[in-house]
């Protein structure tokens, strides 16, 4: 163990993309293949495919996913969430976040190597893309370095417009998340000016992938993303990460194929792992905050290792434990702990899900009132009554006192009350009670919320009247 970190000491204190003096250095990541890389080709095609479709799947004729922050509308999974379920979408929140961190204790990053938008799109679309037009690393070295000229003009122009085309068909889908897909349907097809705000946020998302993508790239993920910072904190020694086993490899030795030597590691110090690196780190170091688990170091590794005849796996998905005691210990207290954590957040969800009302209800004394007494010596309350339909079907409402059945709820205007789909609807109304029920100046009530004759909400209110006097 003493070798372990004895090579290039320097990365404790600098990030790969950054050199001494601050500025940044361009990646030019070798072109990956091999097991590992295929396999995040079909997890890239199956995951790409769900989020370009996604805005088009309807769940019993409703969106699949709505985030519509500007009309404050949530549609997940084909339920409709309003504010007023502020607290079940923060518990989600919070249940999601929670798995978060059981999933980083267990398996390290292996979410922003093999399903992050960010690193799909970089690694298995743009860097295509530029592979394809620009060739390998070097190649993209020498083109960089070379002079303007015919070619390298066609093919930095060819790159950056097909570049520009990805970003906008990126940013018209992460639009469609938010305000629906009918609704960027009807502002790409009419002028610019009939949906001036839509169009400008149309721009705006094309301008921001872009950069992204093309300049940007895995800065995003070094010095932006809060989850790359959240692993020092998460990932202990018994989690499962890209690593390279340095008892195997140490010390290394400019071995050829076919060569032999038992006082030497299995690694050559090719440094084909560092090439194919997106971030430009040496996972020979260690487990470092720049590590995304892409496995690209894995294939070029196995790759060396079968040329020279030795067993793959020299840098395999394991654990710090594993390599060094040769015991896996993936379920430890701390992930039992998480997990206990977490099914019991997932069952409040559960519950929480399954008692939400359809209807939510909000009733309100008239600002300024007190109470008023009618010509047939009834005592009546004003109040305003919202009503927040969390359905995507029209309902009809009945109001009824649930503790006094002789109370009377009506309305000022028509009796009818229909709340429109996923909608809000507010009205005024009187509740009124004889003299002889009201024994004290608040009376606590009941009211009841029906559909169909079906109770489906109650929400408690005070009514004020005047203390019943002694005879």
């Amino acid at each position: 163990m003493e070798n372990h970190y004895e090579f290039e000491e320097e990365y404790r204190d600098t990030i790969a993309t950054v050199d001494e003096s601050g500025k940044r250095i361009w990646i030019y990541p070798k072109k990956p293949k091999g097991r590992f890389h295929n396999y995040r080709i079909l997890v890239t095609i199956v995951l790409l495919g769900l989020l370009f479709a996604g805005p088009f799947i309807e769940i019993d004729g409703h969106p699949l996913l709505l985030l519509n922050i500007f009309e404050r509308k949530f549609v997940i999974l084909g339920q409709a969430f309003w504010p007023q379920d502020f607290f079940l979408l923060a518990l989600l929140a919070v249940t999601f976040f929670v798995f978060i961190i059981l999933f980083t204790v267990a398996f390290g990053r292996v979410w922003c190597g093999w399903a992050c938008p960010q690193t799909l799109f970089m690694e298995m679309v743009f860097r295509k893309i530029e592979y394809w037009i620009e060739g390998d690393a070097n190649q993209q070295r020498k083109l960089n370095a070379s002079p303007w000229n015919a070619l390298k003009i066609w093919k930095k122009s060819l790159k950056h417009f097909i570049y520009l085309a990805i970003a906008i068909l990126i940013s018209h889908t992460v639009m469609a998340y938010l305000i629906g897909i009918d609704q960027v349907i009807e502002v790409v097809s009419q002028p610019p000016a009939a949906h001036m705000n839509g169009f400008i946020g149309l721009v705006v998302f094309t301008g921001i992938f872009y950069w992204v993508f093309a300049y940007f790239r895995e800065q995003a993920c070094t010095a932006v993303c809060p989850y790359g910072r959240l692993q020092s904190v998460l990932i202990v020694k018994e989690t499962m990460a890209v690593m390279y086993d340095w008892l195997r490899g140490e010390p290394r030795s400019k071995l050829k194929k076919n060569e032999q030597s038992s006082d030497t590691g299995d690694c050559i110090d090719c440094k084909l792992c560092v090439h194919a690196c997106p971030t430009g780190i040496d996972i020979r170091n260690g487990t470092q905050l720049e590590c995304v688990n892409c496995t690209a170091c894995m294939d070029a590794c196995d790759e060396v290792m079968t040329k020279i005849n030795k067993p793959e796996g020299l840098i395999r998905l394991s654990s710090h434990t594993a390599i060094e005691s040769g015991q896996k210990k993936l379920f430890t207290p701390r992930v039992a702990g998480y997990s206990v954590i977490l099914l019991a957040l997932v069952g409040f969800l559960s519950f929480m899900l399954i008692s939400r009302s359809d209807v939510e209800i909000t009733v309100l004394k008239v600002p300024g009132t007190l109470y008023q007494k009618t010509d047939d010596g009834q005592i009546s309350n004003l109040y305003n009554i919202q009503f927040v339909n969390k359905t995507f079907e029209e309902l009809e409402i009945e109001l009824k006192v649930l503790n006094n059945p002789k109370a009377i709820i009506s309305r000022v205007g028509t009796q009818r009350i229909i709340i429109p789909a996923n909608d809000k609807y507010e009205g005024v109304f009187f509740i009124k009670m004889t003299s002889t029920e009201i024994t004290k100046t608040k009376t606590n009530v009941d009211i009841g919320v029906f559909t169909d004759g079906k109770l489906i909400d109650e929400i408690d209110t005070k009514f004020l009247g005047p203390v019943k006097l002694k005879k």
